[in-house]
């Protein structure tokens, strides 16, 4: 993965084969420069022994993590996904705000029914006005506990980056890895009614480290040179859990958020949450040797069982002695929430921005979790929660339910019976949401359940207030929200308050996925300007599945560049 700007350059001018997975510049020229990048994703499975253990895992082309998807902003990418295998896919472009493209955004029952066994669905889409670092991951079941890999966006030929140019770059994916078979782990948690249980290891490309059993060969390794300033393109890919991130002895200066650029930010340590990017600065300024890059948890709930042994990779200079000690990297404790908050507070937009000072359409939407009553004759497989209740989530108090067909079918063909457009403005009661929340269980924690959509109109200043709850805990949320970015113009503690919050209106951060503090609150603004249906929802699968989102219809605006197009021949079918 190193040097992957001079790499980039050079495969503009080769055709690579397919099984190698790096793109391969058509002949074909899109209006205003645009290339086409066009790659062939076959999901298949892959015989893989990690933690002592022989297992088969879900892979794009029996790679994990899978191939990279390079391109530069405004090129055009082509991917034909091929399923190989018995279990249902759907790819996600996480971060690509898929203008004019609804329909190969990849969540699965809302814009799209899984790709099933033997099909094949081509993605297409357009990079407007973006780059920087994104990622591609399934999106049905818990599939992406595999499946999933880095996006690579470099500016257009001769726009500098807006900070020195770095002596090489690596792709660093923050992962879990459970020994169990992840489609089958769903429907048994699910099933249950209880909690999910924690990874069995954390992993750095793929990598558990030295720490996990059967692991001290099952390492990844950067090699630097030293004085010299690498960038690290960093992903979280977990599934269920935030993580903390450090290299030994080392600084890490962010300069991009979300594959937005950021002002330069210099901290010891970050925090990413499932779904969030950040490229990071670090300079070889310290005495040759093998310095250790650690991965932790950040656990901001109670009495949550959470893997806590780090996952560990070296960032190993030059003229190191070989298998010497590594030094090891400091982690926050794994509940250090002003840990998240440094960072977060460190984030601004590199320019002044335009935001949204007027607003058209405002939510005030709670996130958080519930418990419902046991419905089950077999309680005791199937009420595992609290209080022999079942577990849910919610946002505005509904779980999310997924349709049969996909919403955005529905919508577009205009088919009754799938979904509502009622999603509510606010919750039906305001109190005391972090301190006095219902806690009752099951008696006064349920949730609605319901397949329920807010439509904006086109063009319109939206603004969303997410706050956390405290029924069963409270907890930081990331919240990522398909199909956009937004500016994140306010968070904070304890309950939003519109007379006391503090708005960053000059230079906030743009972001895609946002994580809600814990016991707390935070605002986004953005313009509804791209129609189609758009997920919003909990980057933390179990969330997610228990019902933590909802969607956004937005509708068409005038002529054909505000219009939705028709649907792709090969849409798969439910």
């Amino acid at each position: 993965m190193a040097n992957l700007a001079t790499f980039f350059i050079l495969c503009l001018s080769l055709s690579m084969s397919s099984y190698l997975q790096v793109f391969h510049a058509m002949a074909h020229e899109w209006p205003g420069g645009r290339s086409t990048r066009i790659y062939d994703f076959k999901v298949q499975t892959l015989r893989v022994t990690k933690l002592c253990n022989t297992k088969e895992i879900v892979t794009i082309n029996k790679r994990f993590p899978g191939p990279v998807v390079y391109a530069q902003e405004d090129d055009r990418i082509i991917v034909k996904v091929t399923n190989e295998t018995p279990y249902n896919a759907t790819i996600h472009w996480h971060g690509v705000r898929q203008k004019l493209s609804c329909w190969f955004d990849g969540p699965s029952y809302i814009t799209q029914c899984p790709i099933q066994a033997g099909q094949t669905f081509t993605y297409e889409f357009t990079l407007v006005k973006q780059k920087g670092t994104f990622f591609w991951h399934a999106h049905v079941s818990w599939l992406r506990a595999t499946v999933y890999g880095a996006i690579v966006v470099y500016p257009k030929t001769e726009v500098p980056y807006p900070f020195k140019h770095p002596y090489e770059e690596h792709i660093v994916i923050l992962g879990e890895y459970w020994l169990r078979d992840v489609v089958q782990l769903e429907r048994q948690v699910l099933a249950s009614g209880g909690a999910a249980p924690s990874a069995d290891a954390f992993t750095i490309n793929g990598h558990p480290g030295p720490n996990y059993n059967c692991s001290s060969n099952d390492v990844y390794k950067i090699d630097v040179v030293p004085g010299k300033t690498y960038l690290l393109r960093l992903i979280n890919a977990g599934l269920n859990m935030e993580n903390f991130f450090a290299i030994a002895n080392h600084k890490l200066t962010i300069v991009e958020a979300d594959a937005e650029y950021t002002k330069p930010f210099t901290t010891d340590r970050v925090m990413l949450g499932p779904g969030q990017t950040m490229n990071v600065l670090v300079t070889t300024d310290q005495p040759i040797g093998k310095y250790s890059v650690a991965m932790g948890p950040y656990m901001s709930a109670q009495n949550v069982a959470f893997q806590n042994i780090s996952a560990l990779a070296y960032f190993q200079y030059l003229g190191a002695v070989p298998n010497s000690l590594s030094l090891p990297a400091k982690l926050p404790s794994f509940n250090d929430n002003l840990a998240v908050k440094t960072v977060m507070d460190g984030l601004r937009s590199l320019n002044p921005v335009n935001v949204p000072k007027e607003i058209d359409t405002s939510l005030f939407v709670t996130v958080g979790l519930n418990v419902n009553k046991c419905q089950s004759k077999t309680p005791q497989q199937n009420c595992q929660g609290m209080n022999n209740g079942t577990f849910a989530a919610s946002m505005n108090n509904i779980s999310f339910i997924k349709p049969t067909i996909s919403v955005l079918e529905a919508y577009y063909k205009k088919i009754g019976g799938h979904f509502t457009e009622d999603f509510p403005g606010a919750p039906l009661q305001f109190y005391d949401f972090v301190n006095g929340a219902p806690n009752n269980a099951p008696n006064n924690t349920q949730a609605i359940n319901g397949t329920r959509t807010k439509v904006p109109k086109f063009g319109s200043r939206v603004q969303l207030i997410f706050q956390d709850t405290s029924t069963v805990t409270t907890e930081n949320h990331p919240i990522h929200l398909h199909g956009y970015s937004f500016y994140v113009v306010g968070y904070g503690t304890g309950n939003f308050d519109p007379q006391t919050a503090n708005f960053n209106l000059i230079d906030p951060p743009y972001m895609n996925t946002i994580g809600v503090p814990v016991g707390g609150w935070a605002v986004i603004r953005f313009v509804a300007d791209n129609p189609g249906v758009w997920f919003m929802h909990c980057h933390l699968d179990i969330h997610q599945s228990w019902g933590l989102g909802a969607a956004l219809i937005v509708e068409n605006g005038k002529g054909e560049l505000e219009t939705l197009p028709h649907p792709p021949a090969d849409l798969p079918r439910c």
